[in-house]
């Protein structure tokens, strides 16, 4: 079957905010309480998008849910009109309306996993909308998550959409930053690993559950998937996906060398059912130095001429040890041969580097043609885009200010505009 891979990107959204809101995402916590620059996140976004676009890889986009969620509120008691809701919530609960405010749906590798058509027992693309139930204000984006992916891929003989895993943390599910499919070619059929943590007592939460990982493999219909352990010593280093210490694009898999809790058995199992496959073992600084660059969170992109790109955030090339480690994977027999710096430094900020911000589709001609071509970019919409952010977005977002109803109002004005410049695309 022939495949390409559609990037759809997280638009950022206009209450991009440091709240310090995700344990565990030491970016975050860091700079908490922060002035944000929501104008600046979503133009770094964009940009980002065009450099994917120019290497040949084909763009979407998923737009941002309104925000504050007001609704979302009702269900904890408050009541009246949704600037009534948020008052109350800022005055009784602050840390819940932060929660509603949160623009962490920018961050699509953890929308859902992707299981692509050749990989699903019915030969559909199936995609699983994550519950992100160990944190509120990720969980209170799977409702309007779920909506997003069935207006994209509505098209029920192509793609199987499907809700949320329920029942919390025991099946807590963040989706596609802690899944890998690992192949030949896009095309070609895959092994489909998904990476998962532990009950175990440390400092911070292991987020994807092994029983949420093997419910979306029976959900596909996935035959002999893989499931890997994270090695406890990354997620208290502060990788709370695996996407922070691994990242994998067809036959190889580039990994730091405490990734994974077994990583010898990881490999032999890839080795053995994907054709070409290379493990290439990343040693030459710790894994704190892994999650400060997020070096790992680099997409990989093919291109048209079969060679690979890495797209990497400019905090890895800052750091002299991690940019020494990209520079020998470039001179190194493996298909990664370029490497692209990208500026994110907002999403950066929060804890999300480029894969942070893109879902991975592998979709056939007949499937992309399905896809809803709204939200498929070219270089006019990406202008388009750029031009409504640069006049809607706020510029900047201190904390408190996600208290005042002028930001909702605005908010809220910039969320209804973007709608009119989607359906103005049909």
């Amino acid at each position: 079957m022939s495949l390409r891979e559609v990037n759809f990107d997280g638009l950022v959204g206009p209450t991009h905010n440091y709240c310090g809101l995700s344990p565990g995402n030491l970016a975050s916590a860091t700079n908490a309480d922060a002035v944000s620059c929501p104008r600046a996140a979503a133009l770094q976004g964009l940009e980002k998008m065009r450099a994917v676009m120019g290497l040949g890889a084909p763009q979407g986009f998923l737009p941002p849910p309104l925000r504050p969620a007001a609704g979302a509120l009702r269900a904890y008691g408050f009541d009246g009109s949704d600037d009534v809701v948020l008052a109350a919530a800022a005055g009784e609960d602050p840390a819940l309306l932060r929660a509603a405010c949160s623009a962490s749906s920018m961050w699509t590798a953890n929308a859902a996993t992707v299981i692509a058509a050749p990989d699903a027992a019915d030969g559909r693309t199936h995609l699983v909308c994550a519950n992100l139930a160990s944190m509120l204000h990720r969980a209170l984006e799977a409702a309007d998550t779920f909506a997003t992916l069935r207006r994209v891929f509505a098209d029920e003989a192509l793609f199987a959409v499907h809700a949320p895993l329920p029942h919390g943390v025991h099946f807590g599910d963040e989706g596609a930053a802690n899944h890998m499919r690992l192949a030949q070619s896009h095309g070609a059929p895959g092994v489909n690993v998904f990476v998962h943590g532990a009950r175990r007592d440390g400092r911070f939460p292991e987020r994807q559950s092994l029983r949420a990982s093997q419910a979306v493999a029976r959900l596909a219909g996935v035959d002999r998937p893989v499931f890997a352990l994270q090695a406890a010593q990354a997620v208290e280093a502060g990788a709370f996906h695996n996407d922070v210490v691994a990242v994998a694009n067809e036959r190889v898999l580039v990994a730091h060398e405490g990734a994974f809790d077994d990583p010898d058995a990881l490999v032999d199992a890839l080795t053995a059912r994907v054709t070409g496959f290379q493990y290439l073992e990343v040693g030459g600084f710790d894994l704190a130095a892994a999650v400060s660059s997020y070096l790992f969170n680099s997409q990989i992109i093919t291109r048209p001429d079969g060679g690979m790109t890495l797209v990497a955030p400019a905090e890895a090339r800052a750091d002299a040890r991690v940019w020494a480690e990209v520079e020998r994977l470039l001179a190194a027999d493996n298909p990664i041969d370029q490497a692209l710096v990208v500026d994110l430094r907002e999403s950066m900020r929060n804890g999300g580097g480029p894969a942070c911000l893109r879902l991975r589709v592998p979709l056939s001609p007949a499937a992309l043609a399905r896809v809803d071509a709204r939200f498929l970019l070219g270089e006019a919409r990406i202008d388009a885009l750029a031009r409504l952010v640069e006049r809607a977005w706020p510029e900047a977002i201190a904390p408190a200010d996600l208290a005042d109803a002028a930001l909702w109002a605005q908010a809220r004005a910039a969320h209804a505009e973007l709608e009119r410049l989607i359906a103005g695309w049909s």
